[in-house]
């Protein structure tokens, strides 16, 4: 018994020593500056001289500040907006490409491959694209017969085009869905065919029941990618435009931190986004129990 005992210990110790670069790494890289973070949410730091402890004047401050509120709301408009379209518009690419069309693997490259284009490349080239005099939006527009708006500089049109360019990044959501809709079993399809039920009564019946986990899926890392909107209107909208109205809750913070210096504050705002996103998640979670369906589970 003592000497497994010891064999049982020494192969602890081995396989610790295995995972000590990961155990070092997580620990010089994310939980200590994880801590740092929550301490330094409670203390005045500029980053020129030493954090100074406040308690909860940074959170005195954040509910009386009328920028907070309005990037709050900012964000949150856009999140029940673009992430709904661009979940419809995915998953409509990845059920048109699941048939068999000509050219398909064609198709799937194009819509795939604008999410491979960093994000600064895409705020230029969409920066050019809104422009209200010669952007080719409104060049088109234009040969209809429509007077384009001013997309980037009137504060009716910049949260519609920040909207409008998220539907520019639907590719990876598309091939997740195109993936699940491939592993729905082919069996289910002719039996819902023998009885007599149209192509729409497939889609709402079998496919989209069938590919429920995958929404969810995609649905969780929208709210995700949504409520951490950056790059994009940073580079094309800096201060968020007239109105800041397209100033979301990422682009605050940064300015908060990088540019007022106000690491502290920072800090806070980092946890409150981080509380709203895994709030929103939970409640993903807890409403798809009635609409997502586990293939082999017990309902």
């Amino acid at each position: 018994m003592i000497r497994r005992t010891r064999h049982a210990g020494g192969t602890t110790w081995t396989g610790l020593a295995w995972i000590s670069p990961w155990l070092i790494g997580f620990t010089c890289f994310t939980l200590v500056p994880v801590g740092l973070s929550a301490y330094l949410s409670f203390c005045q730091f500029n980053a020129l001289r030493p954090p100074v402890f406040t308690g909860t004047e940074n959170l005195r401050t954040l509910l009386h500040d009328p920028l907070f509120a309005k990037v709050l709301w900012n964000t949150a408009i856009y999140a029940l907006v673009a992430l709904p379209l661009g979940t419809v518009l995915a998953l409509f690419y990845a059920i048109l490409l699941n048939m068999r069309l000509p050219g398909q693997v064609l198709w799937r490259a194009m819509i795939f491959l604008p999410t491979l284009v960093p994000l600064v490349a895409v705020a230029m080239v969409w920066q050019w694209m809104f422009n209200g005099r010669f952007g080719l939006i409104n060049q088109a527009l234009a040969h209809l017969g429509i007077d384009g708006p001013n997309w980037l500089s009137d504060p009716n049109w910049t949260m519609a085009s920040m909207v409008v360019l998220s539907m520019w990044a639907v590719g990876h959501a598309m091939v997740v869905y195109l993936a699940g809709l491939q592993e729905v079993p082919r069996a289910l399809y002719e039996a819902a065919e023998l009885d007599g039920a149209t192509a729409t009564q497939r889609l709402m019946m079998v496919t989209l029941p069938m590919i429920s986990p995958t929404i969810f899926y995609n649905v969780i890392v929208g709210i995700i990618v949504s409520w951490q909107i950056f790059v994009v209107p940073y580079v094309m909208i800096p201060g968020g435009g007239p109105g800041r109205n397209a100033y979301f809750y990422t682009m605050y913070l940064y300015d908060t931190a990088f540019v007022n210096h106000r690491f502290g504050y920072a800090c806070l705002l980092s946890w409150v986004q981080l509380v709203i996103i895994l709030a929103l998640t939970a409640l993903a979670a807890r409403v798809s129990r009635t609409w997502v369906h586990y293939r082999g589970a017990e309902r």
